[in-house]
């Protein structure tokens, strides 16, 4: 379960990270509405690519701390699901994008929470 929350969690990064550079890319070739919108929405998504790639690596090591902010980000990411369904705007197919990864994610963290509590200790 392990492996599993670590790859999840290292795509998610991935993920996000290519919606970065597809962000910048759009800041650059000047495709916004608002600059101070989308610098703030470039800043947050670097701080969320980082961290989810702290928290794939925290995982990687044993550390619990990595697998109580990956279920964060999961219920956030799925929060997030839930709002894209909701409003004029709705989008079946970007919920489900954002909600199914969530919850395997999710499911493989706390598999990952409970071997590592069965695991002998020194």
């Amino acid at each position: 379960m392990q492996r599993a929350a670590v790859s999840l969690l290292a795509v998610e990064a991935i993920g996000l990270a290519a919606l970065t550079v597809w962000e910048v890319i759009s800041l650059v070739r000047g495709d916004l509405s608002s600059l101070a919108t989308s610098l703030a929405l470039l800043v947050m998504s670097l701080l969320a690519t980082s961290a989810l790639a702290a928290f794939a690596f925290a995982v990687h090591t044993g550390r619990a701390w990595g697998r109580s902010g990956g279920i964060v980000a999961q219920v956030l990411i799925f929060a997030v699901a839930v709002g894209a369904v909701q409003g004029a705007d709705a989008h079946w197919g970007i919920a489900a994008a954002l909600a199914l990864p969530a919850i395997a994610t999710f499911a493989a963290l706390i598999g990952s929470a409970r071997r590592a509590d069965e695991a002998p200790r020194d």
